[in-house]
């Protein structure tokens, strides 16, 4: 099972609640800065280990994911997993209905896929990702530039592929009726 899912990060800050001494408001220092990364990533469960992984790639600096940045992450995904791949992911315009994956997933019948019902985030694992990533790690956080952010995204998201147990809890919320 493949359930994936894409995102993106900017320059500007999450902004979230912080703590300071009493009467000392805490400032982040913060502009208005463009400059964003776009990422695509995939929790997995492989149906014999029963072990979630998670698999990512991080698009060049102020690129929107395409049709063919989703080519490329599946031709990933199936050069690291062995065996057939059955794909859950969004209703997006970039996965069944671009025609450069309709081309890709019918040279490749060993991939399935199947769409998450209307806008439902919460049925998706991997917007689990996104959210701890954003909101748990990278809060408040204002890198200089595009090269900081990426840093800091990439070490992020390795740190988190070594947590199943935190993946697994990303399967437990989205109400997956997986055993892990």
């Amino acid at each position: 099972m493949v359930f994936l899912d894409e995102s993106g990060f900017q320059l500007s800050p999450v902004v979230r609640r912080t703590y300071a001494p009493r009467g000392r408001t805490p400032i982040q220092e913060a502009w208005h800065r463009k400059g964003r990364i776009s990422a695509i990533s995939a929790v997995t469960v492989s149906p014999v280990r029963r072990r979630p992984n998670l698999y990512f790639r991080l698009l060049p600096d102020d690129a929107n994911a395409h049709g063919e940045d989703v080519i490329g992450f599946l031709a990933q995904l199936r050069g690291q997993i062995k065996g057939p791949m059955t794909i859950l992911w969004d209703q997006s315009k970039i996965h069944g209905r671009s025609g450069v994956v309709k081309a890709y997933l019918a040279r490749h019948p060993e991939i399935v896929t199947e769409d998450f019902p209307g806008y439902a985030p919460d049925a998706n694992p991997d917007e689990g990702v996104w959210g701890w990533t954003k909101y748990h790690r990278l809060p408040n956080y204002a890198p200089e530039h595009t090269n900081e952010l990426r840093s800091r995204l990439w070490g992020e998201l390795s740190t988190l592929r070594k947590r199943p147990d935190l993946l697994a809890s990303f399967i437990r919320h989205a109400e997956i009726p997986l055993r892990l």
